[in-house]
């Protein structure tokens, strides 16, 4: 499977509960904090949720 790096850009404050919720569940606590995640599916779907608080990068 393939591999992204997500990087929040953005604050959660003043952002909805189901997106707060999101970027705790990709590990995400903190502005600039970055994680490597398996790109499947469910993880698709929280990343395109999210995706204006996010940069995603391709790792190859």
């Amino acid at each position: 499977m393939a591999k992204v790096k997500i990087t929040q850009v953005k604050s959660g404050i003043g952002r909805p509960k189901n997106q707060k919720a999101t970027l705790e569940a990709l590990g995400l606590r903190k502005m600039n904090a970055s994680r490597v995640v398996e790109l499947n599916p469910v993880s698709e779907g929280m990343i395109r949720t999210v995706n204006h608080l996010l940069k995603v990068e391709n790792l190859d």
